[in-house]
C-alpha cells in the first residue's frame, strides 16, 4: 500500500478538486493526508470552524490525517490585503520556510506521492499559485518520489460556464479567467473515475457548512450542487483530472498510482 498526501490551499479545495479521488485511495487501502497551507480565514477571527469542517470533510472522504500549515487566506481579487496580526498570507510566504513545513510531513509519512496544482494554480489565484511553488519545493527537500498535479479540463470548464449563463445558474468562474484556466485537455494524462464515491464527495462538500451559507459566487455555486439528486450530482463528479509533469506520452491512466 501506499501514502498519498494531497496539499491544497484552503479547507473546501480538497474536496473540490479531489475528493473522489481520495475516497477512492483510502477504499483501496492507501493511506490518505490531507494539508491545507491555510486555515481559510483572512483574518483571526474564528479560525477553528473551518479547520473542524475541513477534518469532518477528511474524515468522510477517509484521509487518515489533517494538517494545517498555519498561513492566512490571501483572498482572490484584484486587493492584496495586508497580514493579519501575527501571521502571514500565504500569498507573501517564503517559499523555502513554507516548503520546510510541508517537507516535515512528507518525510514523516514516508509520502509516495505528492497531489499539488499546476503553476497557472488553476484558476490563478495567488494562493494556489503558491501551492504549486511551495509543493513542488517540498518534494524536493522530502525526496518525494511522485507528483501529481490537480487539473480539470478547460474544454469543459467553458461548456459549463457557458451552459451555467444560459440557465441563468451561477458559473464556477468568469469567462475571461476560463479562457486560460487549469489545463488544456490534450495535456491531461490521468482520469481519474470516481462515480462510485459522489455520496462521499457530496457529503463532505455539506461540511463546509460556512462556505455553503457565505455570500457570493461560490456560495451560490456550492448551494446548487447541493440541492441536485445524488445520481445527477455523481454524473457531474464522475471523473477528477491530473497532470504528470514528468510524463512521457501515452495512453491517459486510470490511477493516480500508475
Amino acid at each position: 500500500m501506499a501514502t498519498v498526501v494531497a496539499f491544497h490551499a484552503h479547507p473546501d479545495d480538497e474536496v473540490i478538486l479531489t475528493g473522489g479521488t481520495l475516497a477512492r485511495a483510502a477504499a483501496a487501502g492507501h493511506r490518505v493526508v490531507v494539508v491545507t497551507a491555510t486555515d481559510g480565514h483572512m483574518d483571526n477571527a474564528e479560525e477553528r470552524s473551518r479547520l473542524d469542517e475541513l477534518r469532518l470533510s477528511a474524515s468522510i472522504l477517509g484521509a487518515h490525517r489533517v494538517e494545517c500549515l498555519g498561513y492566512a487566506d490571501s483572498g482572490y481579487g484584484p486587493q492584496f490585503y495586508p497580514d493579519p496580526p501575527g501571521r502571514v498570507r500565504f500569498g507573501r510566504a517564503d517559499v523555502e520556510e513554507a516548503a520546510l513545513r510541508l517537507a516535515t510531513i512528507l518525510r514523516a509519512e514516508n509520502a509516495d506521492l505528492l497531489l499539488n496544482y499546476q503553476s497557472n494554480g488553476g484558476y490563478r489565484h495567488r494562493d494556489h499559485v503558491q501551492v504549486h511553488h511551495v509543493g513542488k519545493r517540498a518534494a524536493e527537500l522530502a525526496g518525494t518520489p511522485r507528483v501529481l498535479e490537480v487539473t480539470m479540463p478547460r474544454e469543459t470548464l467553458c461548456r459549463i460556464s457557458d451552459l451555467a449563463r444560459m440557465l441563468r445558474l451561477p458559473a464556477p468562474y468568469e469567462p475571461d479567467v476560463v479562457r486560460t484556466a487549469y489545463a488544456p485537455r490534450a495535456t491531461i494524462t490521468h482520469r481519474i473515475g470516481v462515480f462510485r464515491f459522489a455520496r462521499q464527495k457530496r457529503d463532505a462538500l455539506a461540511a463546509h457548512r460556512s462556505q455553503i451559507g457565505s455570500t457570493g459566487a461560490a456560495a451560490r455555486v456550492f448551494g446548487v450542487l447541493l440541492r441536485l439528486p445524488p445520481q445527477v450530482f455523481g454524473l457531474l463528479f464522475a471523473r477528477e483530472w491530473f497532470v504528470d509533469p514528468d510524463a512521457p506520452p501515452g495512453p491517459v491512466r486510470r490511477d493516480i498510482f500508475d
